[in-house]
Order: structure tokens, then sequence, then C-alpha cells
């Protein structure tokens, strides 16, 4: 591994020049990584779904005077994962520094009753397309001994929670993923770690926001207070893109107001 530049502080979290591939950034915590990202000197290469016709993160990003490319790919199709590596390569001009792996799907069901395609999409989402995008990055980044990768994970990577059987068991995985892949490339010079929201006003809880029991039994549990927004994860993403976390390998961050805590 590569040390830590002796530069001061502030310079470390600098992306100027560096070129992030990021998926799941068209809206929620995804997008609020994306414009911070950029915010920070990164050029990014944004995935989204085939006909999505929200460009509100790449008009932010281009705002910013980035560079900003789009791959459109759904993740629920493993064959067209395979390609978005190469793609987003052709259209970074052949280098991707960093990788985010952020999308996620969310399928709740009591388990007796789960159905096997839901469990197949959110396995599929949640952990093969990450793990199919993961070792693309890896061929890409070990050979040039420079690389970031970032997983989503979840509480549920720690916790079982209730009604997501699939969910709890991708992330889960993910988090062991995520190490797994820091123990082989770490001395490579590519740190990959992780990040593990608490519980974020996302669309994604749309439905727990919406249930005044679940609502305020969570909320009552939060240390900090509140639910988390998506803003809260600016700070983390870019520390764990950034020289900053030179270091730092093989690690899930939580970002949770404080739950884990309790």
């Amino acid at each position: 591994m590569d040390p830590t530049p002796a530069v001061p502080a502030p310079q470390l979290f600098s992306l100027a020049g560096q070129n992030v591939l990021i998926t799941g950034a068209t809206r929620g915590i995804g997008a609020a990584c994306a414009i911070a990202l950029a915010e920070a000197g990164a050029n990014i290469c944004l995935v989204r779904r085939p006909g999505s016709s929200n460009d509100d993160t790449a008009n932010a990003i281009a705002a910013l005077g980035r560079t900003v490319k789009t791959v459109d790919a759904d993740l629920a199709d493993l064959d067209a994962v395979k390609g978005i590596f190469a793609q987003a390569l052709d259209a970074m001009g052949g280098e991707i520094h960093i990788l985010v792996n952020c999308a996620g799907i969310q399928r709740r069901s009591p388990a007796v009753q789960f159905p096997e395609s839901d469990w197949d999409d959110v396995i599929n989402v949640n952990l093969k397309s990450v793990w199919l995008l993961s070792q693309a990055a890896g061929q890409h980044m070990v050979p040039r001994r420079r690389g970031k990768i970032i997983n989503f994970c979840s509480l549920l990577t720690f916790q079982g929670g209730l009604t997501v059987p699939a969910y709890a068991a991708a992330k889960g995985a993910l988090g062991q993923l995520t190490k797994a892949l820091a123990n082989e490339w770490s001395k490579e010079n590519v740190q990959v770690n992780g990040i593990a929201p608490g519980y974020i006003a996302t669309d994604m809880n749309e439905k727990l926001l919406q249930d005044p029991v679940r609502l305020r039994q969570i909320s009552e549990r939060i240390p900090a207070g509140r639910w988390g927004e998506p803003r809260d994860f600016a700070g983390p993403v870019v520390f764990l893109a950034s020289a900053a976390s030179q270091y730092v390998c093989g690690e899930v961050l939580v970002v949770d107001g404080g739950w884990m805590g309790r």
C-alpha cells in the first residue's frame, strides 16, 4: 500500500482529477453522494435505469463545472450489469478511480410468505450486481495499484430486521464481501470499505415513515433524536473516496445517529 500523502489535511480530501462511477445516484443518498464527490473535485459517471428522466443530479454536477456522463442499465439485468464498467471506462476516458455501489431495492413481506421472485430481485440488485461491478473495478484498479471501492451496506449488515429477509441476507453478505475484497486488494493500494446508513428519510423507507407506530418506535430509539438525511453522507463518502482514508481498509462506517450504540 502506498503511504498517506504528506500534505496539509484539507488537501487529503481533494478528489480533483478523479473519475467516479456511482450507482443509485438519481435520488436520495446516492444523489447526495454524487454531488458531494463532485464538490470535492471529481468527475462523475452515473448509472441510471433505462428510460429515467431524472436529470437533477447530472445537472447539479454540471453546474459545478465537473464532467458528468451516464450509463443506462437495469441492475436487475445481470447481463447488462456486466457491461457497465466497460461503458463507464469509455465514457470517462479510460480511467475509473472510485466505484460507489449505492443502488438498492427493498421488498417487505413476512418470511413465511416472502415470494421467491422478490428474494431473487433483492439478492441480484443488492449483492450480485455489487459483486460484478466490484470485480470489474478490481480488474481495472489492481494492475494500476490505485483505487477506492465504497459499498453501501445497512444496519441490517449487523441486525436481522423485520419482514425483510432478502434485504438482511444481501446486506449481511455485502459486509463480508467488503472485508473479503479488502483482504485481497489492500496490499495492491485499492481500499475497499462500506457505509452503513441508519434510518434515513428516503423513498426506500416510505412505508416506515407512513406507519405511525413504527415511526414512533424507531424515532424514540435514535440517540440523535432525528432520522438521517441524504446530505449526512456527503462527508463520509468523500472521506472514504479520498487519500484521507488511505489506511482504512475493510471497514463498514456506520452513519446512524447513534442507533448501533444502543
